[in-house]
């Protein structure tokens, strides 16, 4: 694996803080560690937003918020003033789940302007779009259908999962296999975020290694004690 510093790997850390049961005072605790560890952004609620902004004040991450989530079913209307919302709080970046439903059924125009819709709100005030595929529920076909709606649509990222797909055949989690598919189909026109059970360093440089630069992980501080300048071991 590659040799990375555990402030590199921070640095593409999307820090996610999307529990149901998280409250104000967590917000307010994760912000101060997303501060100290210079994560990528922090991703948060929608109602999660402001507080967030407050808290991050001049500590140079940005916030993104999640819109359409978990399931990506809401209406684009919905999703468009979600996004809208967000931006005008301070969100930075939106990380937006794909209408799987949809896609599944083979309405791959509605998908796409479903993302486009999103896409019209974030990229006239530079705010980065990042498409959530739902990958343990697709296929290898259907994810380079997916990822080649979000290129078409305007996005910046494609990204594998929320983490709260349900599935009893199938992981809710990222794989090394569905990266190198996503890699391939539009690693060279867009980014590529690996989310899902990202839990240890190992892991996450893994993905690094891949060609992924945002990492969607809930275990931040865990995964940093991983790092070789933590005090972890050098042998990975």
């Amino acid at each position: 694996m590659g040799d990375y510093t555990k402030e590199q790997v921070a640095a593409t850390m999307d820090h996610a803080t999307l529990k149901q049961t998280m409250t104000d005072q967590d917000i307010i605790d994760n912000a101060k560690m997303c501060a100290e560890n210079k994560v990528a952004s922090m991703c948060v609620r929608p109602t999660d937003v402001a507080s967030a902004v407050k808290e991050l004040e001049g500590s140079g991450v940005p916030v993104a918020i999640v819109v359409g989530f978990p399931h990506g079913s809401n209406k684009s209307e919905v999703k468009a003033l979600e996004a809208k919302l967000g931006i005008e709080e301070g969100a930075k970046e939106i990380d937006m789940v794909m209408n799987v439903g949809k896609f599944l059924s083979g309405e791959y125009d509605f998908v796409q302007k479903d993302i486009e819709a999103v896409v019209a709100e974030a990229k006239p005030k530079g705010v980065l779009v990042k498409v959530i595929l739902e990958t343990c529920f697709l296929d290898d076909d259907e994810v380079v259908k997916a990822c080649k709606i979000a290129e078409a649509a305007g996005a910046d990222f494609v990204k594998t999962s929320t983490g709260f797909g349900e599935d009893d055949k199938r992981s809710k989690s990222a794989t090394p296999e569905v990266i190198d598919i996503m890699m391939k189909t539009v690693g060279e026109t867009m980014k590529v975020k690996a989310s899902g059970g990202v839990r240890v360093w190992e892991t996450a440089v893994g993905y690094l290694d891949q060609g992924c630069t945002r990492l969607g992980v809930a275990s931040t501080v865990q995964v940093l004690s991983g790092a070789p300048d933590a005090g972890g071991s050098d042998d990975y």
